[in-house]
């Protein structure tokens, strides 16, 4: 099912949840909702679940004006963080509770019932836990059962809420790979809620970016990861080493120092935040270079193929802060170089992305 947002916003006393948000969902997908807490990710899937009414704007469900229609007329299906499972049912009463409670002209019969909650237990592999209680299962079991409760009901779109938020590191790792093997076997149309960016870029089919209730950036993971578009979008896609500063010709000046850019778009003297992530930062070993920043090897970490190197400069001396830097080098190069806990050295840059500053802040 294809979901249309018109110009959706809503407001929650002062607080602005979404501003003027419109999206296309084609059908089929699986779409990440990604952003920091607060962001309003949650209330726009809210929104488009019937859960929360927009203040104004439009909901679009398969062609269909779905905006002033309740949860069950929109036919969506939807997993909270906490499964939200009744204690007191069974695994099979609660997967089966939303066809029981259907009108009476619309109810399955017992039979079929049975057969359909057979076949979703079979779905989330957990046909043996039929005749058990939700406190008797593990975290990622129970978020199973959840799903497999959404799925009873045949919904035209599934609407997860940061389904694995509450399941540790491991648990979570497994059930994102498991969910995104489902959504290829059902190519029902869903969107998640997540604000883990390794999440997002590992199951999604598309990424919508949002900050402070607005849209940042849409579009596929690769694409987002690697061509962000607007500063806020790169600093929270995966690590970054940060530089605040202003363009000198081919260079940011970053207080005493400068670092080579290839942008050719800025004005001399422009307040800018550059940004390049480890990988793609390097360490010079000789610190009379002009171009790169001076720093100090704080920690090397990792052996093997990759290494990983911590360093510290000095940053803001008006706030006595120090800037934490993060470089990724082949285990070979890192050994090549002699690296040694306080050393002093140079970082620089192979690919420095640089967006401009307003009024002291990062331009979005």
């Amino acid at each position: 099912m294809s979901i249309e947002v018109r110009n959706v916003n809503k407001t929650f006393g002062t607080f602005k949840a979404l501003d003027d948000v419109s999206l296309n969902f084609p059908d089929g997908e699986l779409v990440a909702l990604l952003g920091p807490s607060g962001c309003g990710k949650t209330t726009l899937l809210r929104v488009i679940a019937g859960l929360e009414h927009a203040d104004s704007g439009r909901i679009i469900l398969d062609g269909d004006d779905a905006t002033t229609k309740d949860v069950r007329q929109r036919r969506v299906g939807f997993v909270f963080q906490h499964y939200a499972l009744f204690r007191h049912l069974t695994v099979f009463e609660n997967i089966a509770f939303g066809l029981r409670v259907r009108p009476r002209g619309q109810r399955p019969s017992e039979k079929d019932i049975r057969a359909k909650v057979g076949q979703l237990l079979e779905l989330v592999q957990l046909s043996w836990v039929a005749n058990r209680f939700p406190s008797q299962l593990s975290g990622g079991q129970r978020q199973r059962i959840a799903l497999a409760r959404a799925l009873a009901v045949e919904p035209r779109v599934l609407l997860l809420d940061e389904p694995f938020g509450a399941l540790d590191a491991k648990v979570r790792k497994e059930l994102r790979r498991w969910l995104r093997t489902l959504h290829d076997e059902l190519h029902i149309s869903s969107i998640f809620v997540t604000h883990d960016q390794e999440e997002a870029l590992e199951v999604s089919d598309r990424i919508v970016l949002i900050n402070k209730g607005r849209v940042e950036q849409i579009g596929p993971p690769k694409e987002i990861y690697e061509t962000p578009a607007t500063a806020f979008a790169y600093g929270f896609m995966g690590t970054v080493n940060e530089f605040r500063g202003r363009i000198e010709g081919d260079y940011v000046r970053v207080g005493d120092e400068r670092i080579r850019h290839h942008a050719g778009h800025f004005r001399d003297g422009q307040e800018v935040v550059a940004f390049v992530r480890p990988h793609e930062t390097e360490i010079v070993p000789d610190v009379s270079s002009d171009d790169g920043i001076t720093a100090k090897v704080h920690r090397i970490l990792g052996t093997g193929a990759v290494a990983r190197v911590e360093l510290v400069a000095n940053g803001d001396a008006r706030q006595g802060r120090k800037d934490f830097f993060e470089v990724e080098i082949p285990g070979t190069e890192a050994t090549s170089l002699g690296l040694a806990t306080g050393q002093r050295v140079k970082i620089r840059s192979r690919r420095l992305s640089v967006f401009p500053e307003q009024n002291g802040t990062v331009a979005s």
